[in-house]
């Protein structure tokens, strides 16, 4: 029996909030062939002709605003998170980037080592999604195969409706709401472009982002993140027994003018309120850890929309981050992978 260890990875960060340091990371990011997927000329005269000239200071700004003393939320909270993963279970655990320079090389090369020859990779990332579960296994499926040969590799599936992922995510919205008479409650995912539901459909005929498809049982549910999205939404409201008109889908964080899953989360923010919503909480079930999209955009950017438009109270519901259930249940997933190697 071989030496086994854990390998996490989250999407990445800047490292500081300086424009240069921004600039580098969202060049890496936003020419990744699985996030903006036009051919790479076009998407080369894009991001490096037009993007990276006008983008890098706004985003960088944006990252001020959020920035701990500690560094890139996303980092430290992820760092945290793997420490206390592997306090709990007994092989090494590292943590790798799909971007940055917390390369998955390096999280690769200390396993290795260590002495590691097989390793459960888990994407955090709840839902399959070709710009980011899809290109963090194939990108840990290039290292691996050019650099570590020798590494056994094995990937956690999208856990979307795990049930301990759901009690952990219901729990900790529950917990979160304790004190606070909402009206309404937004379920807001990470938005993507809607060919990118086209090109994961495996059967190439199933999805037509209506109003059917998602609720069609179809082998082309294991790469749909429309559907993933909503049947976490559906899993927590029957977990907590929420009632209906209570709650809703939407997406955030679009780029540039395709159409992108719809409805537009600031687009949703404005409408609640327009139709009386006076108390609404948002969360983003999309992340595990609260980054930019997450601290930035909703919790600022979100809330001053929302009450700028009428509403009176916001809350934004933080990420599973350090959550106990949170860590107990990843623990669980690898002790049981674990087992089923023996």
């Amino acid at each position: 029996m071989g030496k086994r260890g854990l390998l996490l990875i989250n999407l990445g960060s800047p490292d500081s909030t300086d424009v240069k340091d921004v600039r580098k990371y969202l060049d890496e990011f936003l020419m990744d062939k699985r996030v903006i997927d036009i051919p790479y000329w076009k998407r080369f005269l894009l991001i490096k002709g037009i993007i990276l000239n006008t983008r890098p200071k706004k985003s960088a700004a944006a990252y001020k605003k959020i920035w701990w003393k500690e560094g890139s939320p996303l980092v430290v909270i992820s760092e945290r998170f793997k420490e206390k993963i592997a306090k709990k279970l007994n092989i090494p655990v590292v943590l790798g980037m799909r971007y940055g320079s917390m390369r998955i090389k390096n999280a690769m090369q200390e396993l290795h080592d260590m002495g590691v020859d097989e390793v459960l990779q888990i994407p955090l990332y709840p839902h399959y999604a070709m710009s980011s579960f899809e290109t963090v296994v194939e990108k840990t499926s290039e290292i691996n195969q050019k650099y570590f040969s020798n590494i056994k590799m094995h990937v956690l599936p999208a856990f979307y409706n795990n049930k301990d992922y759901i009690k952990a995510m219901s729990n900790n919205l529950k917990n979160s709401l304790e004190g606070f008479d909402y009206d309404h409650i937004l379920f807001s995912y990470h938005g993507i472009p809607e060919r990118h539901i086209l090109k994961s459909d495996s059967t190439q005929s199933h999805c037509k982002i209506d109003g059917t498809c998602c609720d069609t049982p179809s082998k082309a549910h294991e790469t749909c993140y429309r559907h993933q999205c909503f049947e976490t939404t559906k899993a927590m409201v029957k977990y907590l027994g929420l009632k209906q008109g209570t709650y809703s889908n939407s997406f955030q964080s679009r780029l540039l003018k395709d159409p992108w899953l719809k409805p537009y989360t600031d687009f949703e923010l404005l409408r609640l309120a327009n139709e009386g919503v006076k108390k609404l909480a948002v969360l983003t079930p999309a992340f595990v850890a609260d980054c930019l999209e997450t601290l930035e955009e909703i919790a600022m950017e979100g809330k001053k929309e929302f009450l700028n438009a009428g509403g009176e109270q916001f809350i934004h519901i933080p990420c599973l981050n350090e959550n106990k259930d949170w860590i107990d249940t990843v623990c669980n997933w690898v002790n049981d992978w674990e087992l089923r190697q023996n």
